[in-house]
C-alpha cells in the first residue's frame, strides 16, 4: 500500500489536533472542589481552648502534581468554607497552613490530593484541621 504526501499530511494534522485537545489541569472546566477549615485554638501551655470553623483562613491549591508552588489561593468564609471552582480533569492539590511547635518554621502544611475525573464533578473535602 503507497502513502502519499497528502495522507501523511492528514495523519500527521490529524495527532497534532488530538494531543493539542489535551488541557492540563486548572481552570476552564466545570468542576468544582469544596471544603472547610476547622480550628483547634490551644493556648501557650497547650490546652485546648476552642475550636471552630476558621473564617479568614488562606487555602492554596496546586494544578497538577509536578509542581509544589500553588496556582491559586482562597479565603475562608465566615464559616471556614472554601470553593475552587471552574476546573479541568486533572489531579489537585488542596492545602492550608497549620501551626506547628515541633516545625522548625513553626508551620506546616496540611493538604488533601484529588482527582476530577470528568466535567461537571463537585468534589467535597474532608475538613482541613489546623491548630491555632
Amino acid at each position: 500500500m503507497k502513502i502519499n504526501f497528502t495522507t501523511k499530511a492528514l495523519v500527521a494534522l490529524a495527532v497534532l489536533a488530538a494531543t493539542a485537545c489535551t488541557k492540563p489541569e486548572g481552570e476552564g472546566g466545570t468542576s468544582t472542589i469544596t471544603g472547610k477549615v476547622y480550628a483547634f485554638d490551644y493556648n501557650g501551655s497547650g490546652i485546648l481552648q476552642s475550636e471552630f470553623y476558621a473564617p479568614d483562613e488562606d487555602v492554596f491549591i496546586i494544578y497538577g502534581d509536578e509542581d509544589n508552588f500553588y496556582d491559586d489561593s482562597y479565603k475562608t468564609s465566615f464559616d471556614g468554607s472554601f470553593r475552587f471552582q471552574y476546573l479541568r480533569p486533572g489531579t489537585y492539590t488542596v492545602f492550608v497552613y497549620s501551626d506547628c511547635i515541633l516545625c522548625e518554621s513553626g508551620t506546616e502544611a496540611i493538604s488533601q490530593t484529588v482527582e476530577i475525573t470528568g466535567n461537571n464533578q463537585d468534589i467535597i473535602l474532608d475538613d482541613l484541621e489546623i491548630r491555632k
